[in-house]
């Protein structure tokens, strides 16, 4: 009886250490690298997303700083072309009105080209290319603009510029 008792007391005492080490080598190992790993790709992702994020956020303020600006050049433009029809308008102020409309198409293609190479950068990006369909289409949007620009056509210009914003901040909500 005594040998039985010293055999059972012996087996308990061995059992809790034998199984604590099995469980937490076993685990260990495995959450441990498993974390590692994911934590490495989910934080890799959510860097680049922040700098895609970034990016566009970068193209929403340059927007809007340029349609503010926009809306008073088209309009001092609007009334000296009027001017102009009517033989009204000075030669100094058509010179001015020239190198307004000049100045406006130079920062309208820069526009168009940076939002070219915000598509590009987020359609070569692997982190990114899911929220490139929802921003295609918005350097088209700004050479549109940029046609009617060159047309005369500076209000409805900054009207398409406008639906461009729309689009990039719909990019950012789907990207938050």
């Amino acid at each position: 009886m005594n040998r039985i008792v010293i055999l059972v007391s012996a087996c308990l005492l061995l059992l809790p250490a034998t199984l604590s080490g099995q469980t937490r080598s076993r685990t260990t190992s495995r959450r441990g690298a498993s974390t590692k790993a994911s934590t490495s790709v989910a934080g890799g992702t959510a860097e680049i997303r922040m700098a895609g994020a970034t990016r566009v956020a970068d193209q929403v303020k340059i927007l809007t700083k340029f349609l503010y600006l926009l809306g008073g050049v088209a309009r001092g433009i609007e009334q000296i072309d009027e001017a102009a029809r009517k033989n009204e308008a000075s030669p100094a102020a058509l010179q001015q009105n020239d190198q307004n409309k000049a100045t406006v198409n130079s920062s309208l293609r820069n526009v168009r080209e940076g939002l070219d190479n915000l598509e590009v950068y987020f359609r070569g990006t692997a982190g990114l290319q899911s929220y490139y369909l929802k921003l295609a289409g918005s350097a088209d949007g700004a050479a549109r603009a940029e046609d009617l620009a060159a047309a005369g056509h500076f209000d409805q210009a900054g009207r398409t510029l406008l639906e461009v914003v729309n689009r990039l901040t719909d990019v950012l909500l789907i990207m938050r």
